[in-house]
């Protein structure tokens, strides 16, 4: 058991820097522009959602989840399918947990980069 726990604190560690890195950095602004006006501009629903999936962590997060529990083979506290489907929903929780902790601290970051020039243009 302490053995899974473990892996699912440890695999949510890639799912959220993919998930972090497809829909928030620079390298994939371009994709992710599409997306955005792609979702918005869709002629139909399954569209809309279609490129929605590539603009929210959230969302985006889980598609990401299910390839690596494809890769892993990683399964919660059951053998068989269900243990695929616990340890799917877990590690999107524990991924999101870690996006929104991560999200917390650039905010915090950035707070504290401008003071800083703000406090530098003062002197």
């Amino acid at each position: 058991m302490s053995t899974q726990i473990a892996w699912l604190f440890i695999l949510a560690i890639p799912v959220a820097c993919i998930a972090w890195t497809v829909t928030h950095e620079e390298v994939f602004r371009e994709p992710r522009e599409y997306c955005e006006k792609r979702c918005y501009n869709g002629k139909n629903i399954a569209e809309r959602k279609f490129f929605y999936v590539f603009t929210c962590e959230y969302c985006f997060s889980h598609y990401v989840t299910i390839i690596m529990l494809a890769i892993t083979d990683y399964k919660l506290l059951l053998d068989d399918w269900r243990g695929y489907l616990i340890a799917g929903f877990a590690l999107v929780f524990v991924a999101n947990v870690y996006l929104s902790l991560f999200a917390l601290i650039r905010i915090d970051l950035k707070k504290v980069r401008i003071e800083t020039e703000i406090e530098e243009k003062r002197k």
